[in-house]
This record gives structure tokens, C-alpha cells and sequence, in this order.
């Protein structure tokens, strides 16, 4: 069943993110995917992660992916645990798991030296979107984390995925 639902959360992903509109970028697309595997009211609000793609506004800084889904597990820890304190260490928990697993997989979090380029300028934004970057790059790392984070929908691997990280 896990399995399943990380194949349509990575199906819907590529349907938001890879399209000639560009309309999502990868903080947009994570966090859109991941509400609705977590079944937040209003999932396509994707407002909150508008500013993340590319590192933080095309900065080159933490991969969009990664601040995306920050904003969604964030906003499930405070779903399911009453005392904010708790649910902000929570949050920062599975995030900074998450992060630690893609930097192993990935070599960094930096967008810029994920890409290979400085999107900020014509030039490489030009070069990311003619070049696909975004088809493989990113949507690779997209799927990464959610191959990570959608299992947490449920309470279960979300309690276990705390008990686990307590230790």
C-alpha cells in the first residue's frame, strides 16, 4: 500500500512539475503533492513555497524540494501534535533526517551545485530551462523526498519515523 502511494504522489509530481507551462517549480510541486498525500484541506495552495524554488528565490541556496516539503511536514507535526514545541522539534527532526539522507545521496542541499548553474542570471536560468535540467535534476530530487516523506500520511510510519529518530 506505502509503495502505491508513493508511485501516485511521484505520478501527480510529474504532472505539476513537468509541463512546457513551468507553471510549479520544486518547492511548489512538493508541497502541493505532499498536502495532498497528507490530505490538508485546500492541497493546491501553493502559495506558502512560491519563493523557495531554485534555493530560495533562484539564490542558489537549499534545494527547493527539501524547503518545500519542510513547509508541509511542518504543517502535518502541527496537525498531529498539540504542544507547538513538540511539533516544531518534530518537524525539525524529519527534516534535518531527510536532509542529512539527501546530501549522503545527493553530495549537498545547495540548489546552485545540485543544477550546475546560477539560475539567477538569463543566462543560466536559460540554459536550466533549454537544457531540461529541471526534467531530470530536479525531478529527480523531487521524487527522493518523496520517496521519503509520503509514508508519513500515515500515523503509524509517522510515530515509528520519531521513535526512530528519538534514538
Amino acid at each position: 500500500m506505502a509503495e502505491h502511494n508513493v508511485t501516485k504522489a511521484v505520478q501527480r509530481a510529474r504532472e505539476l512539475f513537468i509541463t512546457e507551462e513551468n507553471t510549479y517549480g520544486c518547492a511548489e510541486t512538493t508541497l502541493v503533492v505532499l498536502q495532498e498525500a497528507y490530505c490538508f484541506p485546500n492541497p493546491s495552495d501553493s502559495a506558502p513555497a512560491m519563493p523557495l524554488n531554485g534555493g530560495i528565490a533562484w539564490s542558489g541556496g537549499p534545494c527547493g524540494a527539501i524547503t518545500g516539503a519542510a513547509l508541509a511536514v511542518g504543517r502535518l507535526a502541527a496537525e498531529r501534535i498539540e504542544d507547538h514545541k513538540e511539533a516544531k522539534r518534530a518537524a525539525r527532526r524529519i527534516i534535518a533526517d531527510l536532509m542529512e539522507q539527501f546530501r549522503r545521496e545527493h553530495g549537498t542541499v545547495s540548489c546552485r551545485d545540485l543544477v550546475g548553474l546560477d539560475i539567477s542570471t538569463e543566462e543560466g536560468h536559460t540554459a536550466f530551462i533549454e537544457g531540461q535540467v529541471w526534467h531530470t535534476v530536479c525531478m529527480a530530487q523531487i521524487e527522493f523526498v518523496l520517496h521519503r516523506l509520503v509514508e508519513l500520511q500515515d500515523e503509524q510510519s509517522w510515530q515509528q519515523r520519531l521513535r526512530t529518530l528519538e534514538t
